[in-house]
Order: structure tokens, then C-alpha cells, then sequence
């Protein structure tokens, strides 16, 4: 049973991104002198960006062959970046806490068979028995075991197979706020005693041309020269995907101290709302949700790990919220990481926290990642860190990442 003292500690790491694999190198990319870099691809999908994995011996975390050709790539991602975050916590290889070890996973669907989808609609004419046509098509075409490869609960399953944790499992849907649930769901349960173990994460593949379609079809992918996710609305604002897995050992206190863990930072906070997204609507639930954290009135200065994708209207909301803060006696210092290692969807939430309880636990804080004015340069060792998603369609979220100590 909990301790009322307990508190929820990030004690293990994975992140798989365009920048690297692992902690170490992706602080030494993004806390260096100056701007750091983003890695880009604007050449495979033109006209459209995209932030490629970096090249990730997948043998590492997944050594069977018969494991790897099973899965879709997002799944190998996140199998791989979940095996990183056991490794981190010091949990890979030990059974008995392997077995109590619960899972919380962020997942959308899984990779269409675009030679499939190819053929029909190169295949497909006029005339109204265009859904007949599709149908038998689809059933004619798709293999079952292909069915069975989009089911989103095989990330979990195959983390369990692979990595031997094998405790309880849950699965969330939605885009960004599956990894605002995903996240959100583990803490509660650790604070209510209901579990002292988890794995929380996602992962996404970018670099699909079904994954790009959907986006744009929905209106929301960015279409142009390279730009940060705050100077990409003078060209109509939208996402740039990034390829990424990112996951996290949440634990209790007491049960870290037991077995001689040593976190990175505590979880304070987390809230999230979904706003109707008239206009306004947006930034007035994040005010809602920012004044309902456990933060110290004298805020002064707060770093910000802003979610924000480059889509439109939600970004221009995020910047209305964070300008907002000043009238609370906060001096925001921001970094959007979506402008490094793109937007990732179910991960991305995930990733921020990830980033943010790295820069706690190395008491700095990360250089501006873009020359807007948004992000300016400021000498912060952070104890606190805030972090916000806008879902760029629906949902708002934050979390308060602090120092365990």
C-alpha cells in the first residue's frame, strides 16, 4: 500500500527520435551553444517535411528476427524505446519486478497496405458502383494477418513479449490526448495505490505516406520551406511529423527508495480538458487548467516545454495562453520541441515530459530551439518545469514536472 508521503517519480527514459536514441544523446543534441539543429528530410515527401529516425539498430531491444518481422515499424519503435526506458530504470532482466510492472500505451492505428490501396484506386472509374467496387477489393486484397498487425493493443503485447512486462495493460486512442491519458491514467493509479510500477509511453511512424495523407486530409499538415512551429503561420500553419518513440517509468516513492532507484524528477501535476475550439476557447481551458496547479504564487520565472505543432488555430491559442501569464506574475521561458524533433501524435506528450524531467535533473534548462521571439535566451536552472500539448484538432493538457528532492 502507498504511503500518503509517496510521491510519482520519473525513474526511467526512452526516447528514439530523428536526434538519436537514448538520453545522453539527446541532451548533448539539444542543450548545446547557440540553436541546436533539427534533422529534416525535405526531399522523400515533397513538398512535404518530415524528421526521419535516426538509423536505429532495432537487434538492440528486439533480438529475435521472428519478433521484428512480425511487428510494423511504429511498433518496432516503441518496442525499442520501451526496452530503453526499462534499461534506464534498471528493471530490464529482473522478473520479479518485470511481472508487476503495468503498462499504459498511447497507440494509434497501425500502416495501410499502400500497394493495396494503389491498385484500387488506380482500378477505380466512374459510375455509382464505386462502394461495391472497394469492398470487394479490400476483402479480396487484405491478408488477415495484416488485419491483425493494425490492432493498436500489439505495441503492448508486443512490449510483454519481448521485454517481459507483464503486468497489467491499457491501451489508449486519440491522437495527442491518448498520450495526455495514457500519462494521466498511471499517475492516478500510483497516487490511489492501485499500482507502485508502470511503463508509459507511445511511438510514432512518420514516414508513411498513409500517415501523411490523413494529415492532410484533415488540414493540418504544413506545406512549404522549413520553419519552427511559431513561424509557420504566415504559410497557413501546420504539423511537420516526426518519427518517435518515447516512454517512461513512472513509480512511487517509496517503492523506488526500496530498491535504491534514483529518479529524474516528480510528477505534480497533470490536467487536461477538450474545449469546443470556438475562438478563444482554447486558451481559456489552458488558463482554467493552469490555475488549478499546485504552483507557488511567486511563480516568477517557469520554463515551458510547449507541445505546440504549428497548427492553426491551436498554436496562435497556445502563444494568446503563455502571453497571458505575465498578468500571474509568470515570466514564461518556452521551447517548442515539436520544432526539433517534430509532432508525434500519441508520443508526444510523452516526449515532452521526457525532455522535461531531463532538463530537472541536470538543473538546466534548454537554449531557445527557434530565433522566434517567442523563445529567448534566459540562464534558468530549473526545478520546475511546465508542460502543455494543444491537440492540433481537439484537447488541451498540461503537467508540472518537478525535482524529486
Amino acid at each position: 500500500m502507498r504511503s500518503a508521503r509517496d510521491q510519482v517519480w520519473i525513474t526511467g527514459i526512452g526516447l528514439v527520435s530523428s536526434l538519436g536514441h537514448g538520453t545522453a544523446a539527446h541532451w548533448q543534441k539539444l542543450n548545446v551553444q547557440g540553436t541546436p539543429r533539427p534533422v529534416i528530410d525535405p526531399q522523400r515527401f515533397a513538398p512535404y517535411t518530415i524528421h526521419p529516425l535516426a538509423g536505429i539498430d532495432f537487434t538492440k531491444q528486439i533480438p529475435r528476427t521472428s519478433d521484428q518481422r512480425q511487428m510494423e515499424r511504429w511498433q518496432k519503435i516503441g518496442v525499442y524505446a520501451a526496452g530503453l526506458a526499462l534499461a534506464d530504470a534498471r528493471l530490464a532482466g529482473d522478473a520479479p519486478l518485470l511481472e508487476r510492472t503495468n503498462l499504459c500505451i498511447a497507440a494509434g492505428n497501425g500502416e495501410r497496405d499502400l500497394a493495396l490501396d494503389a491498385r484500387i484506386l488506380a482500378a477505380a472509374g466512374p459510375g455509382g458502383a464505386w462502394g461495391a467496387y472497394l469492398n470487394q477489393g479490400l476483402t479480396a486484397g487484405l491478408r488477415p494477418t495484416l488485419y491483425l498487425g493494425q490492432l493498436s493493443n500489439l505495441l503492448a503485447g508486443n512490449i510483454s513479449i519481448v521485454h517481459k512486462a507483464t503486468g497489467s495493460s491499457r491501451t489508449f486512442k486519440g491522437e495527442e490526448m491518448a498520450g495526455v491519458s495514457a500519462f494521466a491514467n498511471a499517475v492516478a493509479r500510483i497516487e490511489a495505490g492501485q499500482g507502485e510500477l508502470f511503463l508509459v509511453g507511445g511511438a510514432l511512424n512518420a514516414e508513411r505516406e498513409d500517415a501523411l495523407l490523413a494529415c492532410e486530409l484533415a488540414g493540418a499538415l504544413y506545406n512549404g520551406p522549413y520553419r519552427s512551429v511559431w513561424q509557420r503561420r504566415e504559410q497557413g500553419g501546420g504539423l511537420v511529423p516526426g518519427s518517435l518513440g518515447a516512454f517512461l517509468v513512472l513509480e512511487s516513492s517509496g517503492h523506488a527508495r526500496q530498491r535504491g532507484a534514483v529518479p529524474y524528477a516528480r510528477i505534480s501535476d497533470v490536467l487536461s480538458s477538450r474545449s469546443r475550439r470556438g475562438p478563444g476557447d482554447a486558451s481559456a481551458a489552458a488558463a482554467g487548467l493552469f490555475s488549478r496547479l499546485r504552483l507557488n504564487p511567486k511563480a516568477g520565472d517557469l520554463g515551458i516545454l510547449s507541445g505546440a505543432s504549428g497548427a492553426e488555430p491551436a498554436t496562435a491559442e497556445e502563444r494568446q495562453f503563455i502571453a497571458s501569464l505575465a498578468q500571474r506574475g509568470v515570466n514564461p521561458i518556452v521551447r517548442a520541441w515539436g520544432s526539433m524533433l517534430g509532432h508525434s501524435l500519441e508520443a508526444h506528450f510523452i516526449a515532452g515530459l521526457a525532455l522535461a524531467a531531463l532538463a530537472v535533473s541536470n538543473e538546466v534548462f534548454y537554449p531557445p530551439f527557434d530565433t522566434s521571439e517567442v523563445e529567448s535566451a534566459c540562464d534558468v536552472r530549473p526545478d520546475r518545469i511546465l508542460v502543455t500539448t494543444f491537440g492540433h484538432w481537439r484537447g488541451e493538457a498540461m503537467a508540472l514536472v518537478q525535482s524529486a528532492w
